[in-house]
């Protein structure tokens, strides 16, 4: 499985799942931008990929505001050129019970969790077209599939990821442009620790136990192939049991 040759964005790709992505893309050969609001995340990462000889770019900006966004694209095709490999990752997550849920904590979880995929996806849909060919990974959320107490807002803005693989899937089917979405289960990241105990919650999975942001990783690499050239609309999930498709 190689990526050689292609050049690939990874959103929120300064910790957690989005760093594992990137390292596992370009160790595979993608040359990879990126993105993340904190400088010091997306550098590290570039740092760790150039270590292992590999090619990468730090894009610093806002991946859920259009202007940061074009402003991200174009240092993107300044420094790399046509992106036909894209995985929108970059999220975030609160909680809070369903009646004491704010408009703006809404807004802001749609913002940056729907919206932002929506505004980078267009802005790198016309190089796949060019190229005919794309693979575009949408990082989901498995809460999504089994639902969550206290956090609607989440769980409504990942829900919405997977509706809009499915749409895009159908649309740009004929194109050569595959989209799919990976819900994980519990992954130990620095998001999830904010919030909870991984090892605890862990304990009430199948599994009983974590899983590694790197085993996200290989299953985008897998996405992002030209072995999965045929697989397109599909969620891939990646939760050590928690849901069973």
């Amino acid at each position: 499985m190689s990526l050689n040759g292609r050049n690939a964005v990874v959103t929120g790709g300064g910790r957690g799942i989005g760093r594992a992505t990137a390292i596992v893309l370009a160790e595979h050969g993608a040359a990879v931008a990126v993105w993340d609001r904190d400088a010091d995340g997306a550098d590290e990462t570039v740092d760790r990929i150039r270590k292992a000889g590999n090619m990468a770019v730090a894009v610093v900006g806002d991946a859920s505001v259009s202007k940061e966004v074009t402003a991200s694209a174009d240092r993107t095709h300044a420094e790399l050129g046509p992106v036909t490999v894209l995985v929108n990752n970059a999220g975030i997550s609160t909680h809070s019970p369903f009646m004491s849920l704010t408009e703006d904590a809404w807004d802001q979880m749609i913002q940056v969790n729907l919206k932002g995929p929506f505004l980078v996806t267009q802005a790198f849909l016309p190089d796949m077209l060019a190229a005919g060919r794309g693979r575009i990974v949408n990082i989901s959320s498995s809460s999504a599939q089994t639902g969550a107490p206290d956090m609607a807002h989440y769980v409504a803005s990942k829900g919405g990821v997977i509706g809009l693989t499915k749409a895009l899937a159908i649309e740009f089917a004929a194109k050569g442009i595959t989209v799919n979405n990976i819900p994980p289960g519990v992954v130990d990241t620095p998001l999830l620790r904010q919030a909870f105990d991984p090892d605890e919650v862990a304990a009430t999975m199948p599994m009983k136990r974590a899983g590694r942001p790197e085993e996200i990783a290989y299953a985008v690499a897998y996405l992002a192939s030209d072995e999965a050239g045929y697989v397109t609309g599909q969620t891939l999930s990646v939760n050590g049991g928690r849901h069973l498709a």
